[in-house]
């Protein structure tokens, strides 16, 4: 199993993937609508395209041995924009992969299906998504539930993945990060609410154990559960300067959970080594030198950038 179909493959998740599997001596090719970027760059074989066109897609299902799926509508507020959208994106396209695909699959879901609940979760926890994302997201892991499939339930992601693709400011240990640094405050609503934490580099590493090793199924992906607040005195520790307003407004976002990833380290041997502080470090060192030109601009947000390109869409 040597050649690699990354759907998705342009974009946050998908740029430490491609490069971990290139250095892996994997062939890859990359496909991908460049949604949020406006360039594909890496020395790497490339297809501009739409998951929703079968007809361009199929022939580089048929060179593949194995498929990456990373493409998707990410997050509440970015799925809520077109529903409709939505489900044929995260949900329809993969009831076509599954009857177009028959090798390995690996595929990029969401603890988020696990909803609000207050004890450590298993993969056999019970799941009750409270978004569309999540909805959806669980539609999709039922399609491949008979399929040679390893799906991945990602936690919360930070850090830096690669040195092209866009970095997504949207998550929350990059925003507190850079929250820290341009206005030297941090808010935090409630804040005891739970979040399973990932460096990006770390799913890349998953990936590859998961295409080097024949076990499916579902399978929790976390390094550490942190509670918001103290996510902001971490954040603050490398900001010492900075302040930590905290109010007891019920938080806008309701989940909240825990999440235990024992399945993945004894299936494939994962275990994160990308901690939370280097994540922050990483941020920190791209704001601080400037390397990120407007920290504010709508393409570092997966919900206002698909709001401003909805617009601008339907103003054409």
């Amino acid at each position: 199993m040597n050649r690699i179909l990354i759907v998705g493959g342009a974009g946050y998740v998908g740029g430490a993937i491609t490069d971990l599997l290139k250095e892996s001596q994997y062939e890859v090719r990359v496909y991908d609508s460049l949604v949020y970027e406006d360039s594909f760059r890496k020395p790497v074989d490339f297809v501009n395209g739409d998951i929703r066109d079968g007809e361009k897609l199929l022939p580089h299902l048929r060179w593949a041995d194995a498929v990456v799926w990373l493409a998707a509508l990410v997050g509440d507020g970015a799925c809520m924009i077109d529903p409709e959208l939505t489900e044929t994106i995260n949900h329809r396209t993969v009831q076509w992969l599954a009857g177009h695909f028959d090798g390995r699959i690996v595929f990029m879901s969401t603890c988020s299906v696990y909803g609000a609940q207050d004890k450590e979760l298993t993969e056999d926890s019970p799941t009750n998504p409270l978004s569309l994302y999540a909805a959806t997201k669980l539609k999709a892991e039922g399609v491949l539930a008979t399929k040679n499939a390893a799906i991945f339930r990602l936690g919360t992601l930070f850090g830096v993945g690669d040195l092209f693709s866009r970095i997504r400011l949207d998550l929350v240990v990059n925003i507190l990060t850079v929250k820290a640094h341009t206005v030297g405050h941090i808010s935090v609503f409630g804040g005891d609410q739970f979040r399973p934490l990932l460096h990006v580099k770390d799913v890349a590493r998953a990936v590859l154990m998961a295409l080097q090793k024949p076990q499916t199924g579902i399978y929790n992906l976390h390094r550490q559960n942190v509670r918001i607040i103290d996510l902001a005195y971490q954040v603050r520790n490398h900001f010492p300067d900075c302040a930590i307003q905290t109010t007891d407004m019920p938080f806008q976002d309701t989940r909240n959970y825990r999440v235990n990833s024992k399945k993945a380290s004894d299936a494939f041997g994962f275990s994160a080594i990308h901690s939370i502080d280097e994540g922050i470090e990483e941020v920190k060192a791209l704001v601080q030198t400037g390397r990120i030109k407007d920290l504010d601009h709508v393409r570092y947000s997966n919900q206002r950038y698909l709001q401003e390109t909805f617009k601008a869409a339907n103003r054409g």
